[in-house]
Formats: structure tokens, C-alpha cells, sequence
């Protein structure tokens, strides 16, 4: 079954009950294309909310999980890193256009509103990522963190697993490159700037819009648009590189602030800045267009119309060299703005700022953990027996 195909034959199950839930970017719960079964909505009358009463809070849940690997590589051409790390599976945050959506399909869940609800932490990755380090044939490369889904979203604060992977590639002096749309990268200065001292470490921030109102229902429970550019300021001052991702880009939704976008990022104090166009792979596209039909109705077809006239007709194309930044007229209009913009404010690419990071300085970690065990603090020198 092609990708279309797919899509067309997905189960939507109605919106009423999840759509105006406070903090959350999808308005229905899509059936992830594993199901076996596909379900129908019946309203016997038990469930039905009366007239003017809010929907029952989605609450969130997370999960712990062990992992048997951690770092994931990869070839694309499109990527300016071939390793990363991610911390969480889901992600609160709950960006409508998360491309990452469809990897809830793997689990049995819905990439819609379990997807940003039913987040699996990963509470062994520092243990794990210790021991890949530890092995005698590892080569380091920069690792790019938090690249699928945020891994500062907010159980974070309380789970304490980024920080606990930063603190073992500080000790070992390993490169590291992080992508985040959270405020909450603030909190770990501590480490951040000594390894940025020595060329260890670079912050790419997501940046899509400038209107607080937007950003409310389009990625709902991410830092506001001013408090990233407040963070922004906060990393530059404390020494740390930023790059800025503005990404992605909706035609007639986000796509007319491009310039002040780049403006408002160089005032702040980013170094870079690169783009993506809106990407809807697998469940992302009806989903997006549920959204679109939501809060943007008067222009959803307008919308969709030009997504397609980036992706010679279809929904979305995954072709390496242009799923990124989309091809055509209008492919060729956004990339002309965003290089005059960029080229006028000083702003270069961004590329290179995860290849520049040293590595010659790397150390393998003394104490490793044996599996299922955590790791000892740092600094003991005691080797383990077993």
C-alpha cells in the first residue's frame, strides 16, 4: 500500500470529546496504520458530554523503559549529524507537525493524542550510553541529542535523564549537539558552557512562529515563542553556540514571518539559522489536516494546496535532498527569501557546527556499570567485579 493510500485509509475518530483539550495539538486520536482491527464510533450515551461542558482532562503518563540500545546512526544526506540520542519516546509538548508522531504506531498506540500523551522514558539510557562509550572499537562522533523527540519536555524536570546523559559526556569529554524547543535546557549552563569552552558542545533551538496565539494550539505546550528567544539570549551569554531552526515552514500559517523570524533570532544572538519546509509523513497528514480544519478552516484547503505544489502533488515526499526543503515555485520562493534574509542579518548555515566540535579529547569512561545496574558517581576509579 503506497503512502497515500495509507493515509486515505485511515480511521479518524471523531474530535468532540479531545478537540479544545487544554495543551494539546492533535484533536483526535488516529489509529496508528499497524492496527489490525480498525474501530467505528458509537455514541450509546454514557460517554456523551452535555451541551457546554469541557471535555475531561487528557492527563499524561509516562512510563518507564529499558532500552537495549541507545544510539541510533544514520546516512541521510539531509542530516548535519549521523548519530543521536533520544532520551524519551512521545513528547509533551505535542507540536501538531511533529514528524515523529508515526513511531507511536510501533507500540500499538495512536501517533495523535497518545502520542503526546503516553510518554516512555528510557531510565537506563545514561548506563547504556556509558557502556557504548566504553567500547574498545567506538569512534566518537558528535552525538546529536533530543533529535526525534524534545528531551526537554517536561517530565524531564523530574526524571533528570538529559542531564544524567550530559553529565557522562562531559566526564568523558565527548562532543554533543542539542535540539530543543524548551526553556528548560537553561538548567544545565552548568555543564553546557564548559564543554561549549572547549568546543564540546552547540544548541540548535526550533523556532516556528512569533504569535503566542499560534504557537498555543500548534505546538501547545513548548516554551512560547518569547521565552525562547529569551533563552537564546541566556545560552549566547553564557558562551554557548546557537543555531536556530526554523522549521517547519506552512505556507499562508508561519511561512510570512520567515523574515521576522530571522530577525528577531539575530537580535537575540543565535550565530546560524537553517529551515524546513512542513513535512507530513504516515499519520502526521491527516492529522494536520484535522488540525487545519480546526483552527484554520476558512484556509485549510489554500493550505493543503500548496503543501501538495511542494511535493509535486502529493501530500508529502521522503526523497532524500527534497523532503526537507520541498521543490517547485514555491520551494524556490521560500529559499530565495530565507537566503537574502539570512545573507542581510549576518546568519550563516548551520552544517557545519556539529562537524566543528572536537573530539580528540575524548576519554573512556572508567566505570561501567554492569547491565540493569546504575552507574557509580563519577571519579571512584573502582572497577566492577561482576
Amino acid at each position: 500500500m503506497s503512502h497515500d493510500e495509507n493515509n486515505q485509509s485511515q480511521v479518524m475518530l471523531p474530535p468532540p470529546s479531545l478537540k479544545g483539550q487544554k495543551g494539546r495539538g492533535a484533536v483526535t486520536n488516529l489509529q496508528g496504520r499497524f492496527e489490525g482491527q480498525q474501530r467505528e464510533p458509537y455514541d450509546d450515551g454514557w460517554e456523551h458530554e452535555q451541551e457546554g461542558e469541557p471535555a475531561s482532562p487528557w492527563k499524561t503518563q509516562v512510563t518507564d523503559e529499558y532500552c537495549k540500545s541507545i544510539l541510533s546512526r544514520n546516512q541521510s544526506p539531509d542530516l548535519p549529524f549521523s548519530v543521536s540520542l533520544n532520551p524519551y519516546r512521545g513528547c509533551e509538548h505535542g507540536c501538531i507537525y511533529c514528524y515523529a508522531r508515526p513511531t507511536h504506531s510501533y507500540l500499538g498506540l495512536s501517533p495523535g493524542m497518545d502520542f503526546e500523551s503516553k510518554i516512555f522514558a528510557k531510565v537506563n539510557a545514561p548506563e547504556m550510553l556509558r557502556r557504548e562509550l566504553a567500547k574498545a572499537g567506538y569512534v566518537p562522533q558528535s552525538i546529536a541529542l533530543g533529535v526525534n523527540t524534545d528531551a526537554y519536555q517536561p517530565c524531564e524536570r523530574e526524571r533528570k535523564l538529559t542531564r544524567r546523559v550530559l553529565e557522562v559526556l562531559q566526564e568523558c569529554q565527548h562532543p554533543v549537539g542539542l535540539i530543543t524547543k524548551s526553556a528548560l535546557i537553561e538548567r544545565d549552563i552548568d555543564i553546557l558552557a564548559p564543554m561549549a569552552a572547549k568546543r564540546q558542545a552547540a544548541v540548535a533551538l526550533t523556532l516556528t512562529t512569533l504569535d503566542s496565539t499560534l504557537a498555543r494550539t500548534l505546538e501547545p505546550r513548548a516554551a512560547t515563542p518569547a521565552r525562547r528567544l529569551r533563552t537564546i539570549r541566556t545560552l549566547t551569554q553564557a558562551g554557548i553556540p546557537v543555531a536556530v531552526s526554523i522549521a517547519p515552514i506552512i505556507p499562508f500559517v508561519t511561512e510570512p514571518e520567515i523574515e521576522q523570524l530571522l530577525e528577531a533570532v539575530r537580535e537575540a544572538g543565535a550565530l546560524s539559522a537553517h529551515y524546513t519546509v512542513l513535512r507530513l509523513p504516515w499519520e502526521v497528514a491527516p492529522l494536520f489536516q484535522q488540525w487545519l480544519q480546526a483552527h484554520f478552516p476558512e484556509r485549510a484547503q489554500r493550505v493543503m494546496n500548496r503543501v501538495r505544489d511542494l511535493r509535486g502533488g502529493k501530500d508529502y515526499d521522503s526523497n532524500f535532498g527534497s523532503r526537507m526543503r520541498g521543490e517547485g515555485v514555491w520551494a524556490d520562493m521560500i529559499r530565495q527569501r530565507f537566503k537574502i534574509a539570512s545573507a542581510r542579518l549576518g546568519l550563516g548555515g548551520h552544517s557545519s557546527r556539529f562537524h566543528e566540535m572536537d573530539t580528540s579529547q575524548f576519554t573512556r569512561p572508567l566505570v561501567v556499570p554492569p547491565l540493569g545496574a546504575r552507574a557509580r558517581p563519577a571519579g571512584t576509579g573502582q572497577l566492577d567485579l561482576f
